[in-house]
């Protein structure tokens, strides 16, 4: 017997992930609950995080890598006084140290943490190395050492602090690992450190105050998860609108150049409609948009 496919449903769903669930556990129940033909995310949670989680469904999976590079904003509590094998919670303690900051010290290691900076990523990670995920390597005992990543951060501001920990904000682009913030600000503060909690509030447009909670998603509330789905070009606003012309559309559905209404710089990269309906991403070449990728929406 054939396998059936599923139904074709475009759009982003945004959850609001709890703790004790993985990113790919999120996105296989949102396909189950909307027997969805396809579904994917964008920007993985650690399991033990919550926040946002946005779902790309259909033809909304073309949009992912906008996503993806859009800034993101975390809350999170670092303990001090230990580094753990995975510089969270989870991970056992592997050093320790009775030094404690005070909030000026930590305001004055905070500004080393912003802008252009090269940061090695957690150990237990979803980086590759050879091929393989780091978090298998270290799962199976062997120690690897991951070479540096650049990493733009936006702001990292502190929330309040404790004796024992600290509640900090960063907004980071693409790749950011919150729990090596965290390890590498207990290092430079001669305390260690690791992160307790960690939620993302939100991620490009997308909200965590906006987002749908995970038990609701069930086949029971298939209609009520429809009604949250947000459209395709959700994901766009950081990209210029075109309106593409009749038989702009036409050529541009067909993978063809296409003639466009509006204005951009030469060469950039642009999303284009007609009568509200997603088109494609592609780059203008003035007064036409090459695509790059068309939304097949039927």
């Amino acid at each position: 017997m054939a396998r059936k496919k599923g139904r074709e449903i475009h759009g982003w769903l945004i959850v609001d992930k709890p703790a004790g669930v993985g990113s790919t556990d999120v996105v296989s129940k949102v396909r189950w609950a909307l027997d969805a033909k396809k579904a994917g995310h964008a920007g993985t949670l650690d399991p033990d995080a919550t926040g946002v989680l946005a779902i790309a469904l259909g033809e909304a999976t073309k949009t992912v890598p906008i996503l993806t590079d859009a800034l993101k904003a975390y809350d999170f509590t670092v303990n001090w006084g230990a580094e753990t094998s995975s510089d969270d919670a989870s991970g056992e303690v592997v050093k320790t140290s009775d030094a404690r900051p005070n909030e000026d010290a930590i305001r004055t290691a905070l500004p080393a943490f912003v802008g252009d900076i090269m940061q090695v990523p957690p150990r237990v990670s979803a980086v590759r190395v050879d091929g393989a995920r780091a978090y298998d390597l270290a799962r199976e005992g062997e120690v690897v050492e991951l070479a540096a990543r650049p990493l733009w951060v936006e702001s990292l501001e502190l929330l309040g602090v404790t004796a024992d920990q600290a509640q900090l904000r960063m907004v980071c682009g693409k790749g950011g690992y919150v729990r090596a913030i965290a390890r590498d600000l207990g290092r430079a503060l001669g305390c260690l450190g690791h992160v307790d909690h960690l939620r993302r509030i939100w991620s490009g447009p997308f909200e965590a105050a906006d987002g749908i909670a995970f038990d609701r998603i069930d086949r029971a509330n298939q209609a009520e998860i429809e009604a949250a789905l947000l459209p395709i070009q959700s994901a766009l606003s950081d990209l210029p609108q075109m309106q593409a012309t009749e038989i702009g559309e036409t050529r541009i559905l067909n993978g063809n150049p296409g003639q466009v209404l509006g204005h951009a710089e030469f060469g950039e990269e642009v999303w284009v409609s007609r009568n509200g309906r997603a088109l494609c991403i592609g780059r203008y070449m003035g007064g036409e948009v090459q695509p790059s990728r068309v939304f097949n929406l039927g």
